[in-house]
C-alpha cells in the first residue's frame, strides 16, 4: 500500500500544531471566511460613522463642529488602536486569537449603542420645530458618557482586528508556491472589494433604517452581522493556515537603534561584508547606503572578547546586518506614510460636514428622500467602479503599452492624492452655491431648494482617489515591509487613517477658534448655514495640493529594498563571532 505524500506549505501550521497540509488548509475557502468578518466589521463601522453625525446634531443636539469632531475622533482611535491589535498578534495571541477577540469585543460595542439610542432617558428631549439649534437642550454629561462607552468599546474591536485580518487571509496562501502566490496578489483586490461592498450596504440598507424606522434597529442589525461573522470565522478553524508568533518587531527595532547609539563612536569598515551578519543567506537583505548611522549596530569590536561559547550574542548590544536593513526598511516608509495623512483628513469630511450639507438640500427623487447619509453611496460606487476600470481597462492597457501588470503602489498613491486635492476644490463651488440658496432662503430654512445632486463631484473624486490611495497603500506597506513586520506594517498603515482623523478635528478646532472672534459666527459654528464651510474646504484644497508636490519629492526619493543577489560571506569565524553578552 503506497503510502500518501503529505505536502506542508511553508511556514504554516495546522490547529494543532503541526505543518499545515496543504492538501487540507488554506487556499480561498478560509481566505473567503476570512473575508467575511472584514465586510461585517465593515458594515458595522461605517454603518454607524456614516450616519454619527446626523444623530449628535439631531438628537443629541449637539453643535456642527462638536458632532463631526466625535466623528473623526471616534474613527481615529479605532485605525490607531490597530497598532495595539497588530503587537498583541505578532507577539503573544497570533492573529486568528487576535481577530476572535476583538471582534466579540466589536460586538458588545455595537449592542450597548443599541441599547443606549432606544432609552428615552438616555437622550435630550425633543427639540421644537422652529427653534433654531442653539436653543434646543443639549444632551447631558450623563447621556453623552454613555454614547462615549459605547463608541470606544468598539473602536477597540475595530481596531484589534483590522491590524490582522489582512495579514491572516494572506497567512492562507504559500508565498513560496508560484500558484498560490498569483493568489494571494488577487486576495489584495478582493480584500478591498469586500471593505467597499460593506461600506456599500452601510451607507445604503442601514442608513435607511436608522433614518425612517429605528437608529436602535440600524444598530442591533450591526450586532447580529458580527456575531454571525464571528461563528462563521470560528467555523474555519481546522481549514486555516497559523504562522507562529515571531515576537514583537517594535522590540527588533529598538534593539537596533539601541545597540547603534551605543556603538556611535564606532568606525563603520568600508567593506560591508565585515559587519555582523548570521541570518540564514536565503533570507538575507543586501546592504545600503541609506542611514549609514544604523550600520554601526552591525560593526563588531576589536575589543570585544572572543566568545565561542556564546551561542546567542546580545541583541541590545549587536545586531546582524539583515536586522539593520529591515529597521531601514521601516524608516522608508515613513515619508510615504506621512504625505498620506492629509488624503484621510479629507475623506473625513465626507461623513461629517458633507452629510450634514446634504441634510439642508433637497433630497426626493420622486417621492422618494434620500437619506442625507446615504448620499455617500455614490462615494462608494465611485470606489467600485474606479476599481472595475483599473482591472477591466487600464491594467490590460498599461501591460500592451508598458509591459507592466499596472500602476506601481506609489503610483496609484500619487494618483489618489491628486484626485482628493481636485475633489476639495470641487467642494468650495459646491458650497458656494448652497451658501448662496442660504442668504436669499433664510439660515434657519429645514430644506433648500437646491438639489442634493450638486455634491455628487466631490463624493466621486474623493472616492475615485480613496480606491487607489487605499489599494496603492495597502500593497505598499505590505510588500515594502519585512516578512516579519507585515502585520506591525498594516497597523503603521491604519494610522495614516488615524492621524487624518484626529488632524480633521484638530482643523475644525483650530478653525473654529480663530474664526469666531468678535462675535463672528466663524467657518464652523453651531450650524453650518451659519459659518463658511466654502473657506474651510479652500484650506483643505490648498493643504492637499501642497501636500501632493511634497509626496512626488518623497516618491521620486524613495529607494526599495533589494534581496542579496549575491551569497554574503557568513561572519560566523573566531573574529564574526567575537561578541559578548556584556556589551
Amino acid at each position: 500500500m503506497e503510502e500518501k505524500v503529505v505536502i506542508s506549505a511553508a511556514n504554516a501550521l495546522d490547529y494543532k500544531g503541526f505543518p499545515a497540509d496543504k492538501s487540507k488548509t488554506g487556499g480561498w475557502i478560509p481566505a473567503v471566511l476570512i473575508l467575511g468578518i472584514e465586510f461585517c466589521e465593515r458594515l458595522s463601522t461605517m454603518g454607524i460613522a456614516v450616519n454619527l453625525v446626523t444623530y449628535l446634531t439631531g438628537i443629541m443636539h449637539l453643535s456642527s463642529a462638536t458632532s463631526a469632531n466625535i466623528v473623526t475622533d471616534f474613527m481615529g482611535t479605532s485605525f490607531l488602536l490597530s497598532l495595539l491589535g497588530g503587537f498583541l498578534a505578532d507577539s503573544y495571541l497570533g492573529r486568528y486569537k487576535t481577530i476572535a477577540i476583538f471582534a466579540l469585543v466589536q460586538t458588545l460595542g455595537t449592542i450597548m449603542l443599541a441599547i443606549s439610542t432606544k432609552l428615552p432617558q438616555l437622550r435630550p428631549p425633543l427639540c421644537q420645530a422652529e427653534s433654531p439649534p442653539t436653543l434646543c437642550k443639549q444632551a447631558t454629561g450623563y447621556q453623552m458618557s454613555i454614547l462615549f462607552a459605547s463608541l470606544y468599546i468598539m473602536a477597540i474591536g475595530t481596531g484589534g482586528l483590522k491590524s490582522s485580518v489582512s495579514g491572516f487571509g494572506t497567512d492562507q496562501f504559500d508565498e513560496s508556491d508560484e500558484k498560490e502566490k498569483s493568489k494571494m496578489n488577487l486576495f489584495f483586490g478582493r480584500f478591498f472589494f469586500f471593505v467597499s461592498l460593506g461600506t456599500l450596504m452601510a451607507v445604503t440598507v442601514l442608513v435607511y433604517i436608522q433614518d425612517e424606522l429605528s437608529r436602535s434597529l440600524g444598530y442591533g442589525i450591526c450586532s447580529m452581522f458580527m456575531f454571525t461573522a464571528i461563528l462563521i470565522f470560528l467555523a474555519g478553524t481546522r481549514k486555516y493556515r497559523y504562522k507562529k508568533c515571531a515576537g514583537s518587531p517594535v522590540v527588533h527595532i529598538l534593539q537596533v537603534l539601541v545597540a547603534a547609539f551605543r556603538k556611535r563612536g564606532a568606525q563603520i569598515p568600508a567593506n560591508e561584508k565585515l559587519l555582523y551578519e548570521t541570518t540564514p543567506e536565503g533570507s538575507r537583505i543586501r546592504h545600503s547606503d541609506q542611514f549609514r548611522c544604523l550600520d554601526k549596530a552591525a560593526v563588531i569590536m576589536k575589543e570585544d572578547p572572543n566568545t565561542n561559547n556564546i551561542i546567542s550574542p546580545n541583541p541590545w548590544c549587536i545586531s546582524s546586518v539583515t536586522k539593520v536593513e529591515e529597521v531601514k526598511m521601516m524608516i522608508r516608509l515613513l515619508p510615504i506614510w506621512a504625505t498620506t495623512i492629509i488624503f484621510w483628513t479629507t475623506y473625513a469630511q465626507m461623513i461629517t460636514f458633507s452629510v450634514e450639507q446634504a441634510s439642508t438640500m433637497e433630497r426626493n427623487v420622486g417621492s422618494f428622500k434620500i437619506p442625507a447619509g446615504s448620499l455617500t453611496v455614490f462615494f462608494v460606487l465611485a470606489i467600485l467602479i474606479s476599481l472595475a476600470v483599473y482591472d477591466r481597462l487600464i491594467i490590460p492597457v498599461w501591460k500592451k503599452w508598458k509591459g507592466k501588470p499596472g500602476f506601481t503602489s506609489l503610483q496609484r498613491i500619487g494618483i489618489g492624492l491628486f484626485l482628493s486635492a481636485v475633489g476639495m476644490a470641487v467642494a468650495v463651488l459646491a458650497e458656494k452655491r448652497r451658501l448662496t440658496m442660504v442668504k436669499k432662503f433664510g439660515r434657519n430654512t429645514q430644506t433648500l431648494p437646491l438639489s442634493v445632486f450638486f455634491l455628487i463631484p466631490q463624493f466621486v473624486l474623493v472616492g475615485s482617489g480613496e480606491a487607489f490611495i487605499y489599494t496603492g497603500q495597502l500593497d505598499f506597506f505590505i510588500t515594502q515591509s519585512p516578512k516579519g513586520m507585515k502585520t506591525i506594517s498594516t497597523g503603521i498603515f491604519l494610522t495614516t487613517l488615524a492621524f487624518g482623523f484626529f488632524l480633521s478635528s484638530l482643523l475644525v478646532t483650530i478653525v473654529k477658534k480663530l474664526t469666531t472672534y468678535g462675535g463672528r459666527n466663524g467657518w464652523v459654528g453651531d450650524s453650518i448655514n451659519y459659518g463658511r464651510l466654502d473657506c474651510f474646504y479652500g484650506l483643505l484644497a490648498i493643504l492637499s495640493f501642497i501636500d501632493f508636490g511634497i509626496y512626488l519629492v518623497c516618491a521620486a526619493w524613495y529607494r526599495p529594498h533589494t534581496a542579496a543577489t549575491k551569497l554574503q560571506t557568513e561572519m560566523v569565524s573566531n573574529k564574526g563571532s567575537s561578541t559578548e553578552e556584556k556589551c
